[in-house]
Protein backbone atom coordinates (compact mmCIF):
# COMPACT_ATOMS: atom_id res chain seq x y z
CA UNK A 1 0.00 0.00 0.00
CA UNK A 2 2.81 2.44 0.87
CA UNK A 3 4.57 1.64 -2.37
CA UNK A 4 1.41 2.34 -4.41
CA UNK A 5 0.82 5.63 -2.55
CA UNK A 6 4.43 6.68 -3.15
CA UNK A 7 4.24 5.90 -6.87
CA UNK A 8 0.95 7.79 -7.24
CA UNK A 9 2.41 10.75 -5.37
CA UNK A 10 5.45 10.77 -7.65
CA UNK A 11 3.26 10.62 -10.76
CA UNK A 12 1.11 13.54 -9.55
CA UNK A 13 4.21 15.56 -8.65
CA UNK A 14 5.65 15.07 -12.12
CA UNK A 15 2.45 16.40 -13.70
CA UNK A 16 1.47 19.12 -11.24
CA UNK A 17 4.68 20.13 -9.48
CA UNK A 18 6.55 19.38 -6.26
CA UNK A 19 4.00 21.29 -4.19
CA UNK A 20 1.76 18.20 -4.41
CA UNK A 21 4.45 16.05 -2.81
CA UNK A 22 5.13 18.56 -0.05
CA UNK A 23 1.43 19.10 0.62
CA UNK A 24 0.63 15.40 0.96
CA UNK A 25 3.84 14.65 2.84
CA UNK A 26 2.85 17.14 5.53
CA UNK A 27 -0.36 15.22 6.23
CA UNK A 28 1.43 11.86 6.16
CA UNK A 29 4.06 13.02 8.66
CA UNK A 30 1.38 14.54 10.89
CA UNK A 31 -0.59 11.30 10.77
CA UNK A 32 2.41 9.24 11.85
CA UNK A 33 3.10 11.70 14.64
CA UNK A 34 -0.42 11.42 16.09
CA UNK A 35 -1.16 7.74 15.35
CA UNK A 36 2.06 6.14 16.58
CA UNK A 37 2.68 7.40 20.13
CA UNK A 38 5.18 4.60 20.80
CA UNK A 39 7.44 5.87 18.03
CA UNK A 40 7.00 9.46 19.19
CA UNK A 41 8.01 8.38 22.72
CA UNK A 42 11.34 7.17 21.27
CA UNK A 43 11.92 10.61 19.78
CA UNK A 44 10.94 12.32 23.03
CA UNK A 45 13.48 10.25 24.92
CA UNK A 46 16.17 11.19 22.42
CA UNK A 47 15.40 14.92 22.55
CA UNK A 48 15.09 14.74 26.31
CA UNK A 49 18.69 13.47 26.43
CA UNK A 50 19.84 16.01 23.85
CA UNK A 51 18.11 18.98 25.52
CA UNK A 52 17.83 17.95 29.19
CA UNK A 53 17.19 21.49 30.42
CA UNK A 54 14.10 21.95 28.23
CA UNK A 55 10.57 20.75 29.01
CA UNK A 56 8.22 18.24 27.43
CA UNK A 57 6.54 20.80 25.18
CA UNK A 58 9.88 21.70 23.60
CA UNK A 59 10.72 18.02 23.11
CA UNK A 60 7.35 17.51 21.42
CA UNK A 61 8.08 20.40 19.07
CA UNK A 62 11.46 18.81 18.27
CA UNK A 63 9.83 15.47 17.48
CA UNK A 64 7.22 17.20 15.30
CA UNK A 65 9.96 18.90 13.31
CA UNK A 66 11.92 15.64 13.07
CA UNK A 67 8.92 13.80 11.60
CA UNK A 68 8.27 16.49 9.02
CA UNK A 69 11.93 16.81 8.08
CA UNK A 70 11.98 13.08 7.43
CA UNK A 71 9.64 13.54 4.46
CA UNK A 72 12.55 15.26 2.69
CA UNK A 73 14.22 11.85 2.46
CA UNK A 74 11.51 10.69 0.07
CA UNK A 75 11.34 13.97 -1.83
CA UNK A 76 15.09 14.15 -2.41
CA UNK A 77 15.15 10.48 -3.42
CA UNK A 78 12.68 11.32 -6.16
CA UNK A 79 14.68 14.39 -7.25
CA UNK A 80 18.03 12.68 -7.45
CA UNK A 81 16.80 9.67 -9.41
CA UNK A 82 14.87 11.96 -11.77
CA UNK A 83 18.12 13.89 -12.26
CA UNK A 84 16.88 17.10 -10.73
CA UNK A 85 19.45 19.46 -9.29
CA UNK A 86 20.56 18.35 -5.82
CA UNK A 87 23.60 20.28 -4.62
CA UNK A 88 26.32 18.41 -2.73
CA UNK A 89 29.06 20.18 -0.75
CA UNK A 90 31.76 17.65 0.17
CA UNK A 91 34.30 18.05 2.93
CA UNK A 92 37.03 15.43 3.29
CA UNK A 93 36.57 13.75 -0.10
CA UNK A 94 40.35 13.76 -0.49
CA UNK A 95 40.62 11.11 2.23
CA UNK A 96 38.63 8.64 0.12
CA UNK A 97 40.53 9.56 -3.04
CA UNK A 98 43.81 8.91 -1.29
CA UNK A 99 42.59 5.47 -0.20
CA UNK A 100 41.52 4.72 -3.79
CA UNK A 101 44.89 5.79 -5.16
CA UNK A 102 46.73 3.64 -2.62
CA UNK A 103 44.35 0.75 -3.36
CA UNK A 104 43.66 0.17 0.33
CA UNK A 105 39.88 0.67 0.26
CA UNK A 106 38.12 1.37 3.51
CA UNK A 107 35.04 1.06 5.69
CA UNK A 108 32.63 3.97 5.26
CA UNK A 109 30.72 4.22 8.52
CA UNK A 110 27.37 5.95 7.99
CA UNK A 111 24.58 6.78 10.41
CA UNK A 112 20.93 7.79 10.63
CA UNK A 113 21.87 11.46 10.60
CA UNK A 114 20.56 12.71 7.27
CA UNK A 115 19.89 10.56 4.24
CA UNK A 116 22.09 7.48 3.83
CA UNK A 117 20.55 6.70 0.43
CA UNK A 118 21.43 10.09 -1.03
CA UNK A 119 24.88 9.68 0.49
CA UNK A 120 25.44 6.24 -1.07
CA UNK A 121 24.15 7.32 -4.47
CA UNK A 122 26.21 10.50 -4.55
CA UNK A 123 29.31 8.62 -3.41
CA UNK A 124 28.93 6.39 -6.42
CA UNK A 125 28.22 9.30 -8.76
CA UNK A 126 31.18 11.31 -7.50
CA UNK A 127 33.38 8.25 -7.91
CA UNK A 128 32.46 7.82 -11.59
CA UNK A 129 35.59 9.71 -12.58
CA UNK A 130 37.59 7.03 -10.81
CA UNK A 131 36.34 3.57 -11.88
CA UNK A 132 38.56 1.96 -9.25
CA UNK A 133 36.26 3.23 -6.52
CA UNK A 134 33.94 0.27 -5.89
CA UNK A 135 31.23 0.42 -3.24
CA UNK A 136 29.59 -2.43 -1.33
CA UNK A 137 26.64 -1.43 0.85
CA UNK A 138 25.30 -3.55 3.72
CA UNK A 139 21.61 -2.92 4.43
CA UNK A 140 19.11 -4.27 6.91
CA UNK A 141 16.02 -6.03 5.59
CA UNK A 142 12.67 -4.51 6.47
CA UNK A 143 9.92 -7.05 5.98
CA UNK A 144 7.12 -6.10 3.60
CA UNK A 145 8.53 -2.63 3.00
CA UNK A 146 8.15 -2.09 -0.72
CA UNK A 147 9.58 1.42 -0.70
CA UNK A 148 12.82 0.11 0.80
CA UNK A 149 12.95 -2.57 -1.89
CA UNK A 150 12.48 0.05 -4.60
CA UNK A 151 15.31 2.21 -3.38
CA UNK A 152 17.64 -0.78 -3.13
CA UNK A 153 16.92 -1.65 -6.73
CA UNK A 154 17.70 1.93 -7.76
CA UNK A 155 21.03 1.80 -5.95
CA UNK A 156 21.96 -1.46 -7.67
CA UNK A 157 21.15 0.12 -11.02
CA UNK A 158 23.54 2.97 -10.19
CA UNK A 159 26.38 0.49 -9.71
CA UNK A 160 26.35 -0.02 -5.94
CA UNK A 161 26.73 -3.62 -4.83
CA UNK A 162 24.32 -4.49 -2.01
CA UNK A 163 24.23 -7.23 0.61
CA UNK A 164 21.00 -7.39 2.63
CA UNK A 165 21.29 -8.57 6.24
CA UNK A 166 18.20 -10.66 6.94
CA UNK A 167 16.45 -9.97 10.24
CA UNK A 168 16.35 -13.67 11.17
CA UNK A 169 20.09 -14.10 10.77
CA UNK A 170 22.96 -13.44 8.39
CA UNK A 171 25.39 -15.66 6.57
CA UNK A 172 29.10 -15.90 7.50
CA UNK A 173 29.70 -15.76 3.76
CA UNK A 174 28.47 -12.15 3.82
CA UNK A 175 31.25 -11.26 6.27
CA UNK A 176 33.87 -13.07 4.20
CA UNK A 177 32.67 -11.31 1.05
CA UNK A 178 33.03 -7.94 2.77
CA UNK A 179 36.56 -8.73 3.98
CA UNK A 180 37.60 -9.88 0.51
CA UNK A 181 36.02 -6.76 -1.01
CA UNK A 182 38.11 -4.59 1.33
CA UNK A 183 41.33 -6.49 0.62
CA UNK A 184 40.71 -5.96 -3.10
CA UNK A 185 40.72 -2.20 -2.51
CA UNK A 186 36.95 -1.65 -2.41
CA UNK A 187 34.89 0.38 0.03
CA UNK A 188 32.38 -1.28 2.34
CA UNK A 189 29.64 0.95 3.75
CA UNK A 190 27.61 0.13 6.87
CA UNK A 191 25.44 2.02 9.31
CA UNK A 192 27.18 2.26 12.65
CA UNK A 193 24.18 3.17 14.82
CA UNK A 194 21.64 0.41 14.15
CA UNK A 195 21.34 -3.12 15.51
CA UNK A 196 19.42 -5.14 12.91
CA UNK A 197 18.96 -8.43 14.81
CA UNK A 198 18.47 -9.40 18.43
CA UNK A 199 21.36 -11.88 18.26
CA UNK A 200 23.72 -9.41 16.57
CA UNK A 201 27.00 -8.76 18.39
CA UNK A 202 27.11 -5.27 19.85
CA UNK A 203 29.24 -3.10 22.06
CA UNK A 204 28.11 -0.52 24.68
CA UNK A 205 29.13 3.13 24.32
CA UNK A 206 28.38 6.42 26.01
CA UNK A 207 26.04 8.65 23.97
CA UNK A 208 24.39 11.84 25.26
CA UNK A 209 25.17 10.70 28.79
CA UNK A 210 23.31 7.41 28.26
CA UNK A 211 24.25 3.88 27.35
CA UNK A 212 23.77 2.92 23.72
CA UNK A 213 24.73 -0.21 21.79
CA UNK A 214 26.51 -0.18 18.46
CA UNK A 215 27.09 -3.10 16.10
CA UNK A 216 30.58 -4.60 16.29
CA UNK A 217 30.68 -5.56 12.61
CA UNK A 218 32.18 -2.33 11.15
CA UNK A 219 34.98 -2.33 13.70
CA UNK A 220 35.64 -6.05 13.25
CA UNK A 221 35.92 -5.42 9.50
CA UNK A 222 38.50 -2.72 10.15
CA UNK A 223 40.44 -4.90 12.60
CA UNK A 224 40.56 -8.02 10.43
CA UNK A 225 41.22 -6.29 7.11
CA UNK A 226 43.56 -3.55 8.29
CA UNK A 227 41.60 -1.12 6.11
CA UNK A 228 41.00 2.45 7.32
CA UNK A 229 37.66 3.39 8.80
CA UNK A 230 36.03 6.60 7.50
CA UNK A 231 33.25 8.17 9.55
CA UNK A 232 30.81 9.71 7.08
CA UNK A 233 27.87 12.06 7.54
CA UNK A 234 25.57 13.22 4.75
CA UNK A 235 22.93 15.66 5.95
CA UNK A 236 20.57 18.24 4.47
CA UNK A 237 21.67 21.87 4.66
CA UNK A 238 18.69 23.46 2.93
CA UNK A 239 16.34 23.05 0.00
CA UNK A 240 17.82 20.30 -2.19
CA UNK A 241 21.28 20.91 -0.69
CA UNK A 242 23.41 18.37 1.17
CA UNK A 243 26.72 18.50 2.98
CA UNK A 244 29.04 15.51 3.07
CA UNK A 245 31.44 15.31 5.99
CA UNK A 246 34.16 12.65 5.73
CA UNK A 247 36.50 12.47 8.71
CA UNK A 248 40.20 11.49 8.48
CA UNK A 249 40.83 7.73 8.47
CA UNK A 250 40.92 5.80 11.73
CA UNK A 251 42.56 2.42 12.18
CA UNK A 252 41.52 -0.38 14.50
CA UNK A 253 44.59 -2.35 15.46
CA UNK A 254 46.11 -4.17 18.40
CA UNK A 255 49.42 -5.84 19.22
CA UNK A 256 47.89 -9.16 20.25
CA UNK A 257 44.60 -11.04 20.33
CA UNK A 258 44.00 -10.10 23.96
CA UNK A 259 43.67 -6.45 23.06
CA UNK A 260 41.14 -6.91 20.26
CA UNK A 261 38.04 -6.17 22.29
CA UNK A 262 39.54 -3.05 23.81
CA UNK A 263 40.59 -1.80 20.37
CA UNK A 264 37.04 -2.33 19.10
CA UNK A 265 35.60 -0.59 22.16
CA UNK A 266 37.83 2.47 21.67
CA UNK A 267 36.91 2.71 17.98
CA UNK A 268 33.19 2.35 18.76
CA UNK A 269 33.36 5.07 21.41
CA UNK A 270 35.24 7.36 19.01
CA UNK A 271 32.42 6.93 16.49
CA UNK A 272 29.78 7.52 19.19
CA UNK A 273 31.51 10.76 20.20
CA UNK A 274 31.54 11.99 16.59
CA UNK A 275 27.89 10.98 16.22
CA UNK A 276 26.99 12.94 19.35
CA UNK A 277 28.77 16.02 17.98
CA UNK A 278 26.81 15.71 14.74
CA UNK A 279 23.37 15.35 16.35
CA UNK A 280 24.09 18.40 18.47
CA UNK A 281 24.92 20.30 15.28
CA UNK A 282 21.96 18.91 13.27
CA UNK A 283 19.36 17.78 15.84
CA UNK A 284 16.47 17.60 13.38
CA UNK A 285 18.38 15.46 10.88
CA UNK A 286 18.31 12.50 13.30
CA UNK A 287 16.13 9.88 11.59
CA UNK A 288 16.64 6.92 13.93
CA UNK A 289 13.12 5.97 15.00
CA UNK A 290 14.01 2.76 16.85
CA UNK A 291 14.98 2.72 20.56
CA UNK A 292 18.63 3.71 20.77
CA UNK A 293 19.28 5.42 24.09
CA UNK A 294 19.37 3.19 27.16
CA UNK A 295 19.99 3.81 30.84
CA UNK A 296 21.51 7.06 32.05
CA UNK A 297 25.16 6.77 32.99
CA UNK A 298 26.85 8.41 35.95
CA UNK A 299 30.36 7.28 35.04
CA UNK A 300 32.28 6.41 31.89
CA UNK A 301 31.87 2.91 30.53
CA UNK A 302 34.85 0.67 31.10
Amino acid sequence: MKDIFYRVLIALSKRMGLWVFRFMAWFVASGYFFLFPGRVAVSLRFYGALFPSRGLLYHLRCAWRQYHNFTNVYLDRFLIFEEHNVTITPNGWEFLEDAVNRKVGGIILMSHVGNWEIAAHMLKMRGRNNPEMKLLLYLGQKNKDQIERTQKERLVQSGVKIIVAEENGGSPADIIEGINFLKAGGFVSLTGDRIWRKDQRSIPVRFLGHEAFLPETPFIFALLSGAPLFIFFGYRMGKHAYHFQILPPEYVHTKDRKGRQEAIRRAAQFYADRLEEMVRECPFEWFHFEPFIGRKLDEDLS
